[in-house]
């Protein structure tokens, strides 16, 4: 299905980020072949090793521990990188997370941040607490990968994952956290071929929606 030709979405990504994007998306929706082939091409593009272990951690938050724990387990076969000393990893600090994660969670949901507290609270208080200090704290404003990449694999990974409400909040987020337009499309051009023609003519039609939104209140004008 072709993307409307106002939509004139051609830049390419980096190779190396064009290459994570792509592991994002398998991850969340790819068969083992799958993996070891986007794995085949991260490393044949020189993705640095940390960038991959850090997409793979953050990927239980979008797929759930049995995905990430098969793609942590392929990535180590077809890299023969080992796991890290256990040295590295930080300590456990709630009060330091959860002020990390406010602030993040502020960065990629913008002015929307307090009605997204509230939603989520009034789904269930332990919800908020596990978004903020466990998903924006402990993960997603770790080192070692920055906001933006780390939004813009969360685009493809719902993407490939047919999650459309968490998609628009993080076609918005990516855009927060600095993406430009070119980049979050050509993270969207990149999936074709690794998901179905259909998932990526509506995550254009999605953005395009979110691109009008941003222009419509004063954001960016749609390109």
């Amino acid at each position: 299905m072709a993307v409307p030709s106002e939509r004139r979405f051609t830049l390419p990504l980096d190779p190396t980020l064009r290459a994570l994007v792509r592991l994002s998306a398998a991850v969340a929706g790819g068969t083992e072949p799958d993996l070891r082939a986007r794995i085949a091409d991260c490393l044949s593009t020189s993705v640095p090793v940390i960038w991959v272990e850090e997409l793979l951690l953050q990927s239980y938050l979008f797929c759930g521990f049995p995905r990430t724990l098969n793609a942590m387990r392929e990535w180590r076969r077809v890299s023969g990188v080992e796991a890290p000393p256990a040295s590295s990893v930080e300590p456990n600090d709630a009060d330091l997370w959860r002020r990390q994660g406010e602030a993040t969670c502020a960065t990629v949901y913008g002015t929307s941040y307090k009605k997204l507290r509230k939603n989520i609270d009034r789904l269930h208080p332990e919800l908020d607490e596990w978004m903020i200090v466990e998903g924006y704290g402990k993960i997603l404003s770790r080192p070692g990968l920055d906001l933006l990449t780390r939004e813009l694999c969360i685009v493809a990974a719902c993407i490939a994952s047919a999650q459309e409400r968490q998609l628009h909040s993080h076609l918005h987020g990516a855009l927060n956290a600095g993406a430009t337009e070119d980049q979050v499309s050509a993270t969207v051009h990149a999936l074709e071929g690794t998901v179905s023609p259909d998932a990526v003519h509506r995550a254009y039609l999605l953005f395009d929606r979110v691109r009008r939104k941003e222009a419509a209140s004063g954001g960016r004008p749609p390109s």
